[in-house]
């Protein structure tokens, strides 16, 4: 492959979904601890774009939202939207199925780009998880709480059957549009379940010892 985007109607809509999605949980944490909308802004932009940066900087592509006038404005109009609404609206389970899409389509993207840009199969998985993970612990070390991925309930895990999937698949040379869709949709049923079910990974245990 050559360094050009792989961007297709199917990705652009997961780019804005998993943009838009991020953008929104920066903000309502932000509108939750009661700050500013200038902080708002600023909470919704970094938690949309920061794994996409962290990305675009290790595999050498122009840094997406640098070169692309609409990023900036959807978490823009991300953080009006926050702002002008009670939080109570976004309270629930909702919010976190819709995490949980906006962690999984940026996964899909994340390995999709890297593999255009010439990166292997296994490292581009990591950059997928990348992608879906690092604007979610930059909002919350920012903020000062622990951050989603410290505990067990299964997140990393659904980024990661995405990003697999779509490296993977796409290796194999399976059609585009097929591999994306059913790793979107795989890794967030993967979420979607730990949601449901609170699914964890059993955590470390060290053996006592005799």
């Amino acid at each position: 492959m050559n360094g050009a985007e792989v961007l297709t109607p199917l990705l652009d809509g997961l780019d804005i979904l998993g943009l838009a999605i991020f953008a929104l949980t920066g903000a309502l944490l932000a509108a939750k601890l009661r700050q500013t909308f200038v902080t708002m802004a600023f909470f919704a932009l970094v938690t949309g774009v920061g794994g996409g940066t962290v990305r675009d900087l290790l595999i050498g592509a122009p840094v997406f939202w640098m070169t692309d006038p609409w990023v900036a404005a959807i978490c823009l109009a991300t953080a009006l939207i926050a702002w002008f609404t009670p939080t109570r609206w976004w309270e629930g389970k909702l919010l976190d199925y819709a995490d949980g899409a906006g962690l999984t389509a940026y996964a899909v993207i994340g390995s999709a780009k890297a593999l255009s840009y010439g990166v292997p199969p296994v490292p581009a998985a990591l950059m997928g998880v990348i992608t879906g993970c690092v604007g979610g612990i930059i909002r919350d070390v920012v903020a000062g709480r622990p951050s989603i991925i410290m505990r067990p309930e299964l997140y990393v895990t659904a980024a990661a059957v995405s990003a697999a999937l779509t490296a993977g698949g796409m290796a194999l040379g399976i059609a585009n549009p097929l591999v994306w869709g059913a790793a979107f949709l795989s890794g967030f049923a993967v979420r979607s379940a730990a949601i449901r079910w609170q699914i964890a990974l059993p955590s470390y245990h060290e053996s006592a010892e005799n």
